[in-house]
């Protein structure tokens, strides 16, 4: 069992002991917590909450609900949704704040509560710890019987959303359904099965061939969009009778693609092919998290645009795109953030985005995908004992690779001509972790071993 309190939210598996796992008992204390500070924050509180297809998503719900009622905020409920479409919904229904009860894209067993403040966006790092303190402190006071708030529900936000993409300045309803697009889709038993496939219809798809669409909760395969969580609709694809397949996590925040041949488009490659459909149209700059692949810093570059990175999670990606102005930027997980539709990585904006892409290029999906400068990422990790001081492994690294472009605004990350090797130490535990990136798998992973070497290196020295 497994219980993780962040800045973000909580997070944990259901069932066990207080304390120890998301028990109710945590999901009311949290929900308070942050109750408490939203009704800090303004005079009229009001909370958007939406959940995933979980199967322990309603009784979560039922738990926030009642406790955020009981410290006299209204609830307004949208049911089974999506994170994008609750973080549009706290703006547009004037809200306080928004709380997506789902657990992204780990395993059913897990649930969570995702923060979101009064503008649609992922509470801050300064205010997500003022939410864990008063979790800690259990710094909450409940409202007499005639001040609880009011609880009403919207069952048409998932419609909105859909509206939303299709009114994009720069998503093309006409060109997408005049390629008369045949498209797998593959939504892992969760919201995304309600949504995704009523999308591709509006936008005008000939052919949508369901997997996994039911929202039961009960996930028919590991949901983390990668492709070994995804041979069925590669196999679907590889007898040549589509022309993409799309798959998105339980959340509907995560999107990855595959070829009409069955290859994977590649998850990182998700937000390089929609930056450069957006900077096709609308030159600026672009931004992705230090570990994501240099190809989107390549396609930027190409179309005359200037390239900025941040540190990992979405708040730092966000927070650097409004620094920068940036006109479109993400993760390499498959996140796509657009600002001119919201601050929030979204799945439905970027399947408007891409199909359009496609439909203009005229070609197959591998085709675009071959235009893209091609790389590999290495995922890699080091335990090291607790008494090890991680800080002073990565200044003895810095300080070893002085001669070359190095990043230190999250870990330290070193740029090579064509490669680069990305080191973080882990929050909860004594883990360093190591990216690289090279244009042949062999060299990341390569790269990534002369690191590990290097650091193992340090710490017999300073023993």
């Amino acid at each position: 069992m497994a219980l993780i309190k962040s800045i973000s939210g909580i997070r944990g598996t259901i069932g066990g002991k207080s304390g120890e796992s998301l028990t109710p008992l945590d999901i009311v204390k949290f929900a308070a917590a942050f109750g408490s500070w939203i009704v800090e924050k303004t005079q009229n509180p009001k909370i958007i909450i939406g959940r995933d297809a979980r199967i322990s998503g309603e009784m979560v719900s039922q738990l926030v609900t009642a406790t955020l009622q009981g410290l006299g905020i209204d609830v307004v409920d949208l049911g089974l949704s999506t994170t994008p479409t609750v973080e549009l919904a706290v703006p547009q229904e004037k809200a306080g704040g928004g709380i997506i009860i789902t657990a992204s894209h780990n395993p059913m067993q897990w649930n969570a509560l995702k923060l979101l403040q009064h503008d649609g966006e992922f509470i801050s790092d300064a205010d997500g710890k003022e939410v864990l303190e008063k979790a800690d402190k259990e710094d909450f006071t409940f409202v007499t019987v005639k001040k609880l708030g009011k609880y009403t529900t919207i069952d048409d936000y998932l419609d909105r959303h859909i509206q939303h993409v299709l009114n994009l300045r720069l998503v093309d309803k006409e060109a997408i359904a005049a390629r008369n697009f045949k498209i797998v889709v593959d939504c892992v038993n969760s919201t995304g099965g309600i949504v995704i496939p009523k999308l591709l219809k509006a936008l005008g798809v000939a052919q949508v061939e369901e997997l996994y669409c039911e929202p039961t909760g009960n996930f028919a395969h590991n949901p983390e969009p990668l492709p070994e969580n995804l041979r069925d609709i590669a196999m679907k694809l590889e007898n040549g009778n589509y022309d993409l397949g799309i798959v998105v996590d339980p959340d509907v925040d995560r999107l990855a693609f595959f070829n009409e041949d069955g290859s994977f488009f590649g998850e990182e490659y998700t937000i390089v092919a929609v930056a450069d459909y957006i900077l096709s149209n609308q030159p600026g700059s672009t931004v992705s998290n230090l570990s994501s692949t240099r190809a989107l810093k390549d396609v930027t570059n190409r179309r005359g645009g200037e390239y900025h990175a941040s540190a990992v999670g979405e708040v730092n990606v966000v927070k650097k795109m409004k620094e920068v102005q940036a006109v479109i930027g993400g993760e390499g997980n498959g996140g796509v953030i657009y600002p001119e539709s919201h601050y929030g990585r979204d799945a439905l904006v970027g399947i408007g985005l891409f199909l359009t892409h496609l439909a203009k290029f005229g070609k197959t999906a591998s085709r675009l995908r071959a235009s893209y400068p091609n790389y590999h990422i290495s995922k890699n990790k080091i335990e090291l004992t607790a008494d090890i001081d991680v800080d002073r492994i990565l200044d003895a690294i810095k300080l070893k690779y002085k001669k070359h472009p190095i990043n230190d605004i999250d870990g330290v990350k070193i740029e090579f001509e064509k490669e680069w090797v990305h080191l973080r130490k882990s929050n909860t535990e004594p883990i360093i972790r190591i990216y690289s990136e090279s244009e042949t798998l062999a060299t990341a992973e390569h790269l990534a071993n002369k690191i590990i070497l290097d650091i193992k290196e340090v710490i017999a020295e300073s023993v």
